[in-house]
């Protein structure tokens, strides 16, 4: 995924805000355990968030200070692995592998080289997580596969863009056969992909325009991008991520998702939107 899904940290209590590192080191190590080392690097926030969604009801697994390769010296709170965290795991790695493939056709010689490089690398992490996930694997292939086809196309259809990634975040979610709980998911995480696939393409517009990139808000808006628009069906979006959380069953980390949902997501869309985000700067502001 892309990283804008975010807690929104000035308004979490320090308890909290150690929880949730606790659950993003946690899958970092997950990820290292189950693919090595080099699979740390596909790292992202929107696992993290997608890893305490998944987590089902009941009493939190311990958090534990652990030390990195990054924090050999200071330990970190680390979540111990789950099935939840496990899958994300997997699925973070396949993912990562498709967007290296994308990297490897939009980028430059110089990024291309370096796809496919970390293609490479994470050549046997991705044949083991696709053995693990088939079916993730699959839906992800044709979901990418769609979205391809309309991106070279140079589709204008804004919707039906995002309608295709939509559709694979969906995916990420493995049903559990409860029905209470399988469609207030989906709903929530089709609504998630769809404002990701808006966000990131919002964010990268400028870039892709410099580049002679397909851009589908530029697609679908021209010259005269508009703002307002894109606020409000972005927005519409959140509030259906909303409402279909509160249909859930609480578990353990409620209150993170909570607020990545409702201050998160909302101060990420309006940085973005502004034409201030930067994320690494925003990292050291939190």
């Amino acid at each position: 995924m892309f990283g804008y899904v975010r807690p929104h940290r000035a308004q979490l209590a320090p308890e909290a805000w150690a929880r949730y590192q606790g659950v993003y080191c946690g899958l970092c190590h997950c990820l290292k355990a189950r693919y090595g080392q080099a699979a740390r690097f596909v790292l992202q926030y929107d696992f993290a968030f997608l890893c305490m969604l998944l987590e089902p009801p009941g009493e939190p697994r311990p958090i534990r200070p652990r030390r990195c390769a990054v924090h050999p010296l200071d330990p970190r709170p680390c979540l111990e692995p789950s099935p939840a965290m496990e899958l994300c795991a997997d699925e973070s790695v396949i993912l990562a592998r498709y967007k290296l493939r994308d990297g490897v056709a939009d980028e430059g010689p110089a990024g291309r080289l370096g796809c496919r490089c970390a293609a490479l690398l994470l050549g046997r992490a991705y044949r083991w997580a696709r053995a693990a996930r088939p079916e993730f694997d699959r839906r992800a292939a044709a979901c990418l596969e769609e979205l391809d086809r309309l991106e070279q196309a140079g589709s204008p259809q804004l919707d039906r863009c995002a309608d295709a990634f939509a559709r694979l975040l969906t995916a990420a979610a493995e049903p559990t056969g409860d029905e209470a709980v399988d469609r207030p998911r989906q709903h929530l995480l089709y609504h998630l992909g769809r404002w990701i696939y808006l966000i990131d393409a919002v964010d990268d517009l400028d870039e892709d325009r410099r580049r002679g990139r397909y851009n589908p808000v530029a697609a679908r808006f021209g010259e005269r991008v508009e703002r307002d628009y894109l606020d409000a069906t972005m927005g519409h979006s959140l509030a259906l991520c909303q409402s279909a959380f509160q249909l859930l069953p609480q578990n353990a980390w409620a209150d993170l998702l909570e607020n990545i949902l409702y201050a998160g997501l909302p101060s990420v869309q309006q940085l973005v939107l502004e034409g201030r985000w930067n994320p690494k700067k925003r990292e050291k502001r939190a």
